[in-house]
């Protein structure tokens, strides 16, 4: 992929998130919202910005990785965010799996439960809880320079899928998250690479096949460094039939085979009802055989020819931490995963400067894509999670609330987040700078990470998403466990979506 490719696909891309977020397009759908259509929450009164008077406890809703590093980012927002040190934050750790924190808010949410006071989000999931009414409106809730803010400085994708047709927001961008490959540098050197191939690999992405027989070379010579019986893991994913497989593992190697859910980028937002369905053309086809080449090898009678076996049969079960675990054990050369995870793998204790990070692999160029410039070449699913308030807590909970909110408004208080547990800001312009690049061990990754940002393609939230990403986890999947040929699987599948499109 030329660097002039990889310019024009990061250019435009960036000028559609900047439209996306400035029309509030993620609804794509007219008339299926309730309430009117005009988003979450109903009316909703400025909360006080007075720090409340007496000691009180906010809940914070997170995922299990919280656990550790709460009381540090804690620290970091009384210090340099100015949190008041009577407002106390209690991380509740829920699952680590996406689909099954959404399940546990709306239950919470339909019950109207007082707690959490606020809820970390997923920002593939955040709109239909917008839709359903279910989200305090922080236009209304927030001072204007909170909300002034975040429009203006924030990711416009991310603020685009946690706001309403209006342009109301319902959630504060919390951390952007874009996928990489970490690899080991140790195996690959025994392998015959060398630093100068891995400082290339940083920032200029490798071609799949290139990607299978360095990983294939990995894995017989890792096969070699274990001595405790057991079996040397080559590339480690998520093939799960769960919301990560549909919303960022199938998008990233669909997209880098030049193809899409529904063609051109411009229509991942909507209209529903009114878009063309590619996820069946021969570009997401030819992405899934390769998927199953990767597991099954060339025994698959839909295996492509020159590449290479290298990922376990079990990734068809990963979800993050499942994959992550056996990389981290040092049972596998290669694995895609989150920012999160670079922290745990790049710590002395395990790999330290011996982890390697690269940008996702590609096969189809951005200009080889009949729907480029912006879909095609390395590509990153854009992950991130949204902090947003429960209607149903107390005054003074939601006074507390506000306080949290705005200490998150700090850049250090942000660039300490990256540090801590490598929670990539949502502002670009705090991502790549001589600060971010002196962090302690996520500095060594910004160049990659940057790449990764520009080459991120947003999963296409609409309200009728949660739907069809359901559909095409439980399609692919099957595929993959070679129950159905990829040609069929993507068949039904893009016959499922268009009749969801079409009830809406």
């Amino acid at each position: 992929m030329s660097d002039n490719d990889s310019q024009r696909r990061a250019v435009s891309r960036r000028r559609f998130v900047a439209a996306a977020g400035a029309s509030g397009a993620t609804y794509g759908l007219a008339g299926c919202l309730g309430g009117g259509g005009g988003g979450g929450g109903g009316d909703s009164e400025q909360i006080s910005t007075e720090p409340p008077s007496d000691d009180i406890t906010v809940e914070l809703a997170t995922d299990s990785n919280f656990a550790d590093v709460g009381d540090q980012i804690v620290q970091t927002m009384r210090d340099n965010g100015g949190l008041p040190q009577n407002v106390g934050i209690e991380w509740t750790a829920g699952s680590f799996e996406s689909g099954d924190r959404a399940a546990k808010y709306q239950q919470l949410l339909n019950a109207g439960n007082e707690t959490p006071t606020i809820m970390m989000m997923d920002n593939g999931w955040t709109i239909p809880f917008v839709a359903r009414e279910q989200l305090t409106n922080l236009s209304q809730a927030l001072p204007d320079s909170i909300v002034s803010t975040v429009k203006e400085d924030y990711v416009d994708t991310m603020v685009a899928t946690a706001s309403d047709q209006n342009g109301d927001l319902f959630g504060i961008p919390f951390f952007a998250d874009f996928p990489t490959i970490q690899y080991r540098k140790d195996v690959l050197r025994q392998a015959g690479y060398s630093d100068s191939d891995f400082d290339t690999w940083a920032t200029e992405p490798l071609s799949w096949q290139e990607f299978s027989t360095v990983v294939a070379e990995g894995r017989e010579v890792l096969s070699g460094m274990l001595d405790d019986g057991t079996t040397a893991q080559g590339f480690n994913w998520q093939g799960d039939a769960y919301v990560g497989l549909a919303c960022c593992d199938f998008v990233e190697f669909m997209g880098s085979w030049g193809g899409s859910y529904f063609g051109e980028i411009d229509n991942l937002f909507g209209p529903v009802g009114d878009r063309e369905i590619t996820v069946d053309d021969d570009q997401a086809i030819d992405a899934l055989r390769m998927m199953r080449t990767f597991i099954h090898g060339q025994d698959d009678p839909e295996a492509l020819e020159g590449y290479e076996q290298i990922s376990p049969e079990n990734v068809v079960s990963y979800t993050e931490e499942p994959s992550r675990k056996p990389f981290t054990d040092g049972r596998a050369v290669a694995l895609r995963n989150w920012p999160y995870s670079i922290n745990i793998n790049g710590s002395e204790e395990n790999f330290g400067e011996d982890l390697g990070v690269m940008p996702i692999p590609y096969h189809t160029t951005a200009d080889e894509s009949p729907y480029g410039p912006e879909i095609g070449g390395s590509t990153s699913a854009l992950g991130g999670w949204h902090l947003a308030l429960n209607p149903n807590a107390t005054d003074e909970k939601k006074q507390a609330a506000v306080q949290v909110f705005q200490a998150l408004q700090s850049d250090q208080v942000r660039l300490d987040m990256f540090e801590i547990g490598g929670y990539i800001p949502p502002i670009p312009d705090l991502i790549d700078t001589e600060q971010t690049r002196e962090l302690d061990l996520i500095g060594r990754y910004v160049d990659t990470l940057q790449v990764a940002s520009e080459n991120a393609v947003p999963r296409p939230v609409t309200a009728v998403w949660p739907q069809q990403s359901s559909k095409v986890s439980e399609a692919v999947n099957k595929s993959l466990r070679q129950e159905k040929a990829p040609e069929a699987a993507l068949s039904d599948l893009a016959d499922a979506m268009a009749t969801i499109e079409e009830q809406a």
